[in-house]
């Protein structure tokens, strides 16, 4: 006697009884990885418990991927299809305040990141349930990436200068080696604190950028006996600091620009001129056009702060992220399957030109691929702070985990006619031989002397 088919409904209510039995154990993995927090391109012992829940699951998997990424791969029991990643982001951010950061690296979890891996396996379990995975066509992909957060950018140029990466983003640098060549369909979903009463949102965009990375180089003397003979990097850099917050009033409001940054070293000695000054600069627009023009405009104030000293500078410009391009028919499928467990009042659609500020390198994958990144809540305090702590790892982890495990049944059930469907109808912004000769023409060094 043959066991009755499943439908789609069925299917997606055993996933979320699987998700729901297991929610403890999945939350309890969220946690560990908040108790061990590890910054970019240098998660080890993240990358290894989600290694350990790969071999409990069964999952076949490659790591070491872009130096720390995971990389699993399950077939459905229903035949060919295309492949649909579930992805969630390995590393921390750095943020010394935070009650959860490492004492010794000041590395903390203040952008959920923990939960992203919570998530990910936990939609990996149920769609792992027999009775689901059964009737599933194509293949599932739950990916662990590296290196969201670009920080660090010092460390991350001494990898690169040693033949380790190219890009200094994960997923970036998971694109050009290939990662995602296989990859039909990608998503992820991320904790926000600026819900309100609603649980889930989706849609708008985000900023493209570049990094600077900046060196001054001026000529040391005695501060007090011989300041005359100096030549002074600091001065210089406050002076191309200045310039770039007099910029402020040329940006357009719909361009949504943020230029901001960080001095890593300001000299060695009070009592000596600093010679030695390093920046760390960031550049977000709405367009990759905009990125550039403005580019362009901060350079010309770091030369400024150069000139007006007689310092030399050195500006490296880093390929930075591009602007995220959510697919509409997969981000139709995340509003239905949002609606049906959290409520129409507790789902939000925000415009397509809705931009947050901020960026991700999820909008790089979404230029190639169909792509949707939608935000959960569960979380409170200002991002990126000290402040950002999730209260609530119900909505933070099971209620994204059940509703990306729905979308997938949703894609791949039924001879995975949907996600034909999306693969179909998508137009990608560029190829991928397209996307890396873009993000290679940014990179660039620029030297100026400003005594010349």
């Amino acid at each position: 006697m043959t066991t009755p088919k499943l439908n789609i409904e069925e299917l997606k209510q055993k996933a979320c009884e699987t998700i729901e039995k297991r929610k403890k154990e999945i939350i309890g993995v969220a946690e560990q990885v908040l108790a061990h927090p590890e910054a970019g391109f240098r998660e080890f012992q993240t990358a290894k418990l989600v290694a350990q829940k790969f071999q409990e699951l069964g999952i076949h998997h490659q790591s070491g991927l872009a130096l720390t990424g995971l990389k699993g791969r399950i077939s459905g029991g229903s035949g060919a299809g295309p492949t649909v990643a579930v992805i969630g982001e390995l590393d921390s951010l750095v943020v010394n305040e935070h009650p959860h950061a490492n004492p010794d690296t000041g590395a903390a979890h203040a952008c959920g990141h923990h939960c992203q891996i919570g998530m990910m396996l936990g939609a990996t379990m149920g769609l792992l349930t027999p009775e689901v995975i059964a009737e599933l066509s194509g293949e599932i992909v739950p990916f662990a990436v590296p290196a969201e957060e670009f920080i660090e950018v010092k460390q991350r140029l001494d990898m690169r200068d040693q033949g380790k990466l190219e890009f200094l983003g994960g997923k970036q640098e998971l694109i050009r080696l290939g990662e995602f060549d296989d990859v039909d369909i990608a998503m992820m979903c991320h904790t926000a604190s600026d819900m309100g009463e609603r649980k889930f949102a989706m849609g708008g965009t985000s900023n493209g950028h570049v990094v600077k990375y900046v060196k001054y180089s001026g000529v040391g003397a005695h501060a007090g006996s011989m300041p005359h003979r100096g030549v002074n990097a600091l001065n210089a850099a406050s002076f191309a600091i200045q310039a770039i917050n007099s910029l402020r009033e040329t940006h357009r409001a719909e361009d949504t620009v943020r230029i901001h940054g960080i001095m890593t070293k300001g000299g060695e000695a009070v009592s000596a001129v600093p010679a030695d000054v390093r920046l760390e600069w960031r550049v977000r627009s709405s367009t990759p056009k905009m990125v550039l023009e403005n580019s362009q405009a901060v350079d010309r104030c770091f030369k400024a702060g150069a000139l007006a000293v007689g310092a030399k500078v050195d500006i490296t410009t880093i390929p930075g992220y591009l602007p995220m391009r959510h697919d509409i028919k997969l981000q139709d499928i995340f509003r239905r399957t949002a609606v049906d467990l959290v409520g129409d009042d507790a789902t939000l659609v925000m415009p397509a030109r809705r931009n947050r500020g901020g960026s991700t390198d999820m909008g790089d994958l979404s230029q190639l691929i169909p792509a949707c990144h939608p935000y959960t809540a569960g979380a409170s305090g200002p991002g990126h702070s000290k402040d950002y702590i999730i209260h609530d790892y119900e909505s933070a982890v099971i209620v994204p985990a059940k509703i990306m495990a729905m979308v997938v049944i949703d894609l791949l059930a039924d001879g995975a006619k949907r996600a034909k469907e999306v693969k179909a109808s998508h137009r990608p912004a560029m190829t991928k031989a397209a996307y890396l000769k873009f993000q290679r023409e940014r990179a660039q060094t620029t030297l100026f002397d400003g005594a010349a």
